[in-house]
């Protein structure tokens, strides 16, 4: 049951970053699922582990670190769609 809830939280943790950055994740909520569960680790990896945790998430930094991973995405995609 936690690894759903991980697949909930993370898809959740995604989706906000994709509203904050104004761009969507490419692949629904696949893409949202994964863009939360790297931009989790990149954040604690960067950040830290503060702030408010719900499984297993420490929810500041993974927003925050999903947010960036959903520009440097939305950057590379433009720079593939300019370049074809």
């Amino acid at each position: 049951m936690s690894f759903i809830w991980s697949l909930i939280v993370g898809g959740i943790i995604g989706w906000l970053a994709s509203l904050i950055v104004g761009r969507d994740i490419p692949g629904g909520i696949i893409g949202n699922i994964i863009a939360g569960f790297v931009g989790a680790w990149l954040g604690t990896l960067v950040l830290g582990n503060w702030g408010p945790h719900v499984a297993n998430f420490a929810i500041i930094p993974a927003i925050i670190g999903s947010a960036v991973l959903a520009l440097i995405v939305g950057f590379i995609m433009r720079a593939f769609r300019k370049a074809s």
